[in-house]
């Protein structure tokens, strides 16, 4: 079995040492080679995950579409269930999968293969028992929409809509464990398929039932909910069987020592949640400002745009996760060190590129999504705080992805929780509300608090001893992990390593 992101080839002698870890480099010419070197590992597992990702979000945004040329408040109503409501539930259920890119990548870095089956066991025990806590959301979305601000107009639709979507919440009980499976293995290539496959899918069942049956936007959910099922599925009868070195069947051992893995995916959860959050609670801050029917759906455009670029991000994120992970396993510091540095690089390149292209289209981004000039001018409005945030969020998921892959995210919590919410979220409101520059001054807040963030997560990693970090990865693996002895070992085989070959 081949670990396609941990090679050295022959060729990069100069650069390497005996331990197969990257020697000190020093001047231009050795870091142009590991700049590509680490560009092309990136990128073979980042462009089949950004691929993957763009495909699940482009099925939010096949619905939002088929649903915003059915009026004004179907799509304020709709993108309220799926962007504020969904997204809540996706960024708790997100996080709380991610402790398992922790775990997966490391093991996999140090040839602990046979442990990869029994996580993925855990981690979705852990996630269907989050999708029954989180019912409630789901149950009661109309009176709680209501309490924080939303008008009638959209909190009885929206609350509706979001009832209707309860089957695609459990689908991610299995969608995101299979999918930090594979891609902890680099196994990337069938998720891409499977992406591909539903949003195909989803574009098919929305014609279908929305314009072709006329349900609306209940056919709009039940499409949704359809598509998530069928990618779940898909990628579950993948690793039962296809993968037969990190699959060996179901084990009660899964639900041994789960108490430390239920922590580290807590952490996970409020890092990835504080994050996912903080930018769709200015849909909700929005509800009480004056004509809130535009105002919520020019910014929900706003943030549908900032989405597709998000998306991207989170294959980095996750790219870069896994190369770390990998990299501290084997015990490499400097190749853990290099990718992310090469990785940042890129991702700030990538992030000025969209927010120029943002700006000069800042006239025509609303036309796949609405008919109503109302609607395109307030988005045109917002266009330069959109570019902004795109510009931000494109160093933001990289950092994201290195805490989760180093298993930092308890720091990273704490800095979100305080650059989001006690600085960013007040002084949006302030601005928004007592200043009266109502969205443009909700936005500009939060926008600093991203900015503040940013600049606080740089320093964290400007100081990070990656040696330590190496060190201390066995002690996580033990801690979060659980220890073998739950396992009949006797029906594994532990594969060595050596240079990153099994």
């Amino acid at each position: 079995m081949e670990a396609p992101l941990l090679e050295r080839s022959s060729g990069d002698i100069k650069l390497i040492g005996e331990d197969g870890d990257y020697l000190p480099v020093a001047g231009l010419r050795a870091w142009w080679r590991v700049f590509c070197i680490e560009s092309v590992k990136l990128w073979a597992i980042g462009g089949p995950i950004a691929f993957q990702i763009l495909c699940q979000f482009g099925t939010n945004s096949v619905a939002t579409i088929f649903v915003g040329h059915l009026g004004d408040v179907e799509l304020s109503a709709f993108s309220i269930a799926i962007s504020v409501v969904g997204t809540f539930a996706f960024g708790f259920m997100l996080g709380m999968g991610s402790a398992l890119e922790t775990l997966c990548g490391q093991a996999f870095g140090a040839g602990q293969v046979h442990m990869l089956g029994l996580y993925m066991q855990r981690s979705m025990i852990i996630l269907f028992a989050t999708c029954v806590l989180l019912l409630p959301l789901y149950i009661f979305a109309t009176p709680i929409l209501k309490l924080v601000g939303q008008s009638d107009e959209i909190a009885y639709p929206a609350g509706f809509f979001t009832l209707l979507t309860i089957p695609q919440l459990f689908s991610l009980a299995v969608a995101f464990p299979t999918q930090k499976f594979l891609q902890s293995q680099s196994k990337v290539t069938v998720l891409a398929c499977v992406a591909a496959f539903a949003i195909l899918a989803q574009t098919l069942f929305c014609w279908l039932f929305v314009n072709v049956f006329g349900w609306g936007t209940i056919g709009a959910a039940i499409a949704f909910d359809l598509t998530s099922w069928i990618t779940a599925i898909s990628q579950f009868v993948y690793v039962v069987g296809w993968c037969k070195d990190g699959w060996k069947g179901f084990t009660w051992a899964a639900f041994q020592e789960i108490w430390a893995f239920v922590r580290l995916s807590l952490a996970s959860a409020v890092m990835l949640c504080l994050e996912i959050w903080y930018m769709m609670s200015i849909i909700v801050l929005t509800g009480n400002l004056a004509n809130a029917v535009t105002a919520v759906g020019s910014l929900a455009i706003c943030m549908n745009v900032d989405g597709w670029e998000t998306m991207v991000f989170i294959g980095i994120n996750a790219a870069i996760s896994v190369r770390v992970s990998n990299e501290l396993g084997l015990g490499h510091p400097r190749a853990a060190k290099y990718s992310v540095y090469v990785t940042l690089f890129q991702s700030l390149l990538i992030g000025i590129l969209c927010m120029v292209v943002v700006l000069i289209t800042r006239d025509y981004i609303a036309i796949i999504f609405t008919e109503s000039q109302n609607m395109r001018r307030a988005v045109a409005h917002l266009s330069g705080l959109l570019g902004i945030t795109m510009l931000l969020n494109s160093i933001q998921p990289v950092i994201s992805g290195v805490a989760i892959g180093g298993g930092w995210q308890a720091l990273v919590a704490y800095i979100n929780l305080a650059c989001y919410y006690v600085f960013g979220l007040p002084l949006g409101y302030y601005l928004g509300y007592a200043a009266k520059l109502g969205v443009v001054g909700i936005w500009g807040g939060m926008i600093a608090g991203i900015a503040l963030q940013t600049v606080l997560l740089f320093i964290v990693l400007y100081k990070t001893n990656w040696n330590k970090e190496v060190e201390q990865t066995t002690e996580r693996m033990k801690k979060w992990g659980g220890q073998d002895k739950a396992i009949d070992k006797s029906s594994y085989e532990q594969l060595p390593i050596k240079n990153g070959i099994y």
